[in-house]
């Protein structure tokens, strides 16, 4: 049984997560080696489209850099195309409520 505050897999290493996945001030922003970078939303943040077990998802994610490397957290959520076409269509309702809340 897993002890309280304790994570489920891998270690930690000590560390807390914020610094095992710091990034670096100008780490390279190239894309996952099985994804297609379609946006860069902030310094860290991306989305992607990515194939996976012959499925095709629209990812929003999180990345770090390490050695030189981007690579992502678990920080995100991947979208199927289904949900992602349910999203996509439901972009004017989604702006409408956030003039609405602003």
């Amino acid at each position: 049984m897993w002890g309280k505050g304790k994570k489920r897999f891998g270690g930690g290493g000590g560390e807390p997560a914020a610094k095992r996945q710091a990034a670096g001030d100008n780490g390279p922003s190239e894309p996952a080696e099985d994804g297609t970078v379609v946006a860069e939303i902030s310094k860290n943040k991306k989305v992607s489209v990515r194939s996976w077990k012959g499925r095709v998802y629209v990812d929003l994610r999180e990345f770090y850099v390490k050695d030189g490397k981007t690579l992502p957290t678990r920080k995100g959520i991947s979208l199927q195309l289904d949900q992602w076409k349910i999203l996509r269509d439901n972009i004017k309702a989604i702006d409408v409520a956030i003039k609405e809340n602003t």
